[in-house]
């Protein structure tokens, strides 16, 4: 029998295979597994010498079960509730923190001191225009063009205007100066592509403003007119950007990880997490809270008599953005982005109908014993979806404001996996399909 051990050196915030073994009876020869603990008493078994070792994989289609990365960056805990960038709790940074500070965090490990910040964010700032040339594209795209096609494929081309991103081999600066870039440019494309679908005129970038007040700016002012960010708005927006920064190995970061395992360029892993969130099934949550509320104004307004509707198992009727997939109890996000989507209320006076179901939805639901038992408590994606239609984001713009927050964690998460220097990302399966047959002429068929 071959122990299956690797020798590993206990280092800061890495995970060490403990003295624990596990072990795996397979036609009766028997193997050793090492049992890796992280830092948050999380277990795992190491299988990565199991298919060397006995020709065997494991099977596990979602990747459910399955460990692809060790990881510093975010850690979640969804039976207790708890969501920690870099080991800071998200109530506290929420709280506290600016959306480009918690980004430093994200990317370089540590909350930075006041003179990094004021760097990071001077030279993020002077970087916020996009090349001339790639106005054209967006005079290319037609009038339906959906905005996350466009934010997918305008990430991909700043590669051909920056071709030096592309190399295999990057040195550190070069690898900073790309992600600010980034930073800088997506919110001036995400507001141009939300023009060029309403068929605005595009806004440029103001450089005297804050990250949040110039992405508003572009948003929503106009050549005509004059515009003022509220604050009660663009804190608020602060706010969802931090909640949305990272959240552990979902399906949008674990696809920017891979793509980048490939040492594909920054732009281009990040144009695929662009197209991953694009999927209902992730970033379009808050989308289908609208849909839902939407179907409730139609079908007369009446909230209790749908409230019904969810409990029937043969009703087809589903209550979007209440309970999650990965918290049991509660979304430690939800609280936070209620309490700013009050104060938005508040402040805009908003006499929306669907916005006032939303209200008494949430009411009912925060009290009902039904919704109580089963922990089907309203999430982020519930009152995110409530703030956007606020502040007056169209519901084909909500993947991309979830893009525009999530990018500082898929950055961190590209960038852990380079430095690392872990190998390309190549999945095994189980073929299920025909055996070896012989190949026959149209003819014969």
């Amino acid at each position: 029998m071959q122990m299956l051990y690797t020798d590993f050196k206990k280092t800061d915030n890495q995970p060490i295979h403990s003295m624990k073994k596990a072990t795996l009876n397979i036609e009766n020869q028997v193997y050793e597994l090492p049992v890796v603990e992280g830092t948050e008493k999380e277990k795992g078994i190491d299988i990565s010498r199991l298919r060397p070792e006995t020709g065997y994989i494991t099977l596990d289609s979602g990747y459910k079960s399955t460990g692809s990365t060790k990881s510093a960056i975010t850690f979640l805990n969804g039976e207790e509730g708890i969501l920690r960038y870099r080991g800071y709790p998200i109530e506290q940074l929420a709280k506290n923190s600016s959306f480009l500070e918690v980004a430093f965090l994200l990317i370089y490990g540590n909350l930075p001191s006041k003179e990094e910040l004021e760097k990071f964010v001077s030279k993020i700032t002077r970087h916020t225009l996009i090349h001339e040339d790639m106005k054209k594209f967006y005079e290319g795209y037609p009038a339906k063009a959906h905005p996350m096609g466009v934010l997918a494929s305008m990430i991909g081309a700043l590669s051909t205007f920056y071709p030096e991103s592309q190399k295999s081999e990057l040195e550190p600066e070069e690898v900073d100066v790309t992600i600010r870039r980034l930073i800088a440019k997506i919110s001036t494309i995400a507001a141009w592509s939300y023009k060029k679908s309403q068929g605005f005129p595009v806004m440029y970038p103001q450089n005297r403003l804050g990250y949040c007040d110039n992405f508003l700016h572009m948003m929503f002012a106009q050549p005509t007119e004059e515009y003022e960010v509220n604050p009660v708005i663009s804190e608020a927006l602060n706010t969802l950007l931090i909640l949305h920064a990272d959240h552990e190995q979902n399906c949008s970061a674990s696809t920017v990880r891979m793509a980048g395992s490939s040492h594909a360029s920054l732009y281009a892993a990040i144009s695929a997490g662009v197209c991953a969130l694009w999927g209902p099934l992730h970033g379009g949550a808050n989308q289908k809270v609208i849909e839902m509320l939407r179907q409730i104004r139609e079908e007369g307004s009446d909230v209790a008599k749908m409230i019904e509707k969810a409990k029937d198992k043969s009703s087809d009727f589903r209550l979007m953005g209440f309970g999650h997939r990965v918290y049991k109890n509660f979304d430690p996000r939800a609280n936070i982005i209620k309490a700013s989507t009050d104060s938005v209320l508040k402040e805009l006076g908003n006499n929306d109908s669907l916005l006032k179901i939303a209200t008494e939805l949430e009411e009912v639901a925060l009290s009902d014993d039904y919704f109580i038992e089963r922990n089907l408590y309203p999430n982020v994606d519930f009152y995110s979806g409530i703030l956007y239609r606020a502040i007056g984001i169209p519901t084909d713009m909500f993947t991309v404001m979830f893009a525009l927050g999530r990018l500082p964690g898929w950055i961190a998460q590209w960038k852990e996996m380079r430095d690392n220097r872990e190998p390309i990302s190549r999945p095994r399966q189980i073929y299920t399909g025909e055996n070896a047959r012989d190949y026959v002429s149209i003819e014969k068929r």
